[in-house]
């Protein structure tokens, strides 16, 4: 197991979570690198105490579920109370936010029924619009503002502890490492659990670096500093990639011409050896709902949606109730596997991918109740290999 952050950082297992700064109140910053990923930096600005809290809770060492007892738990999909498809009950939220809304929407609801008093996730920063950054808000109308996914690279939890220090409750919604860092957090902080009420996760299919955007505004001819605004998803479901320039011109790039060559992506590699991108430490899990992983078209919007706890239970039976989200038929885990298949493949693969970060000298990631030997007995030898080799070369190519 790594012991410092910046073992972390030098094998190339940093996602860019942002506790690094909450925790060392700003004194350690996290800065772009010229890969596009955020990073700590300096690497030697942590106090040894900081740095105890940061090992027990980061993402690139552990990651950890928050099962409740007496629920089912799927080798794939984890603990779960229930699994359906699901949408924004408001048909602008829906077609305006990412997929179905329904983060959006719960977001909303928490604030417009008084649960919480801000909600800490992501959005578009006003003076880089390409690029993103934390924020709290504190309105429904805040949460739309900040809704449609940011695939380039974030850092919630740089808000983590400004939002701790407010003594309210309050939502955050962010990738399934991050919450598990929130989790793990948990256990140092005893604030976390008292404020943070409600989890809220995107199933991810990976956080790419910014490099995969610069690459689309240079393929179109737009300079970083040419862009007025850019929205990766919503306006539809998929909807496109859509961009404004500050001459008022725009280019659109549909979801699949975004995402069509995988070898484009610029995913982290921390994101390739991910053991929980499905939100096993959320209340409430909300992924694309594609038969076999992709879309065909535009639709209206619908997640499907894993219900983890019985406060997430909760939260969605009050928010049906109250008209902001809609739940539809009920999911099977099989079912969930045809929806996201690629998130199945890494899953299995991922005890091979921990025995290639051994053979190059990193340390695997601590992923204690996420099944990872049980979905490795399903690889095939020659297939267990490959993924071992695979990951060993990352890392050193990582370090080079």
């Amino acid at each position: 197991m790594a012991t410092t952050i910046a073992d972390i950082v030098g094998s190339d297992l940093c996602i860019g979570c942002g506790l690094c700064e909450a925790v060392t109140g700003g004194r350690v910053r996290m800065e772009l690198t010229g890969a596009g990923s955020l990073r700590p930096v300096p690497l030697d600005g942590f106090r040894s105490e900081e740095e105890v809290q940061l090992v027990t809770a980061c993402p690139g060492i552990v990651a950890s579920p928050r099962a409740e007892p007496g629920q089912p738990v799927d080798d794939v999909w984890g603990s779960y109370r229930s699994m359906s498809y699901a949408w924004a009950g408001d048909p602008d939220v829906r077609f305006r936010a990412a997929t179905g809304g329904v983060l959006t929407a719960l977001g909303t609801h928490l604030l417009a029924d008084g649960q919480v008093a801000f909600v800490l996730h992501v959005g578009a920063d006003p003076e880089h619009p390409v690029r993103s950054r934390w924020v709290i808000s504190e309105t429904p109308a805040d949460v739309l503002a900040n809704s449609g996914s940011r695939y380039g690279p974030t850092a919630p939890l740089a808000g983590l502890c400004a939002a701790l220090d407010r003594q309210e409750a309050f939502a955050i919604i962010a990738k399934p490492c991050d919450l598990s860092a929130v989790h793990s957090f948990s256990r140092v902080d005893e604030r976390v659990d008292r404020w943070c009420v409600a989890r809220l996760a995107l199933v991810c299919g990976g956080q790419s670096r910014l490099s995969k955007t610069l690459g689309v505004l240079d393929r179109l001819g737009v300079a970083e500093d040419e862009v007025a605004s850019l929205r990766y998803r919503g306006n539809g479901n998929p909807g496109p990639t859509r961009i404004q320039t500050v001459g008022g011109a725009a280019h659109e790039v549909t979801y699949l011409e975004m995402w069509a060559d995988e070898a484009t992506w610029a995913v982290e590699t921390r994101c390739k050896l991910c053991p929980d991108a499905l939100g096993e430490a959320a209340d409430v899990a909300a992924a694309d709902a594609w038969p076999g992983g992709a879309p065909v078209g535009e639709d209206q919007g619908f997640n499907a949606i894993v219900v983890r706890t019985a406060a997430g239970e909760a939260l969605v039976d009050d928010a049906v109730a109250a008209g902001r989200l809609v739940v539809g038929g009920p999911i099977t885990p099989r079912e969930f596997d045809d929806l996201q298949p690629h998130q199945v493949r890494k899953k299995v693969a991922l005890a091979a991918r921990y025995e290639g970060l051994a053979d190059a000298g990193a340390p695997p990631i601590a992923a204690d109740g996420l099944r990872l030997d049980a979905l490795g007995a399903r690889l095939a030898a020659d297939g267990w290999q490959a993924e071992r080799d695979g990951a060993a070369r990352r890392i050193e190519e990582a370090r080079s």
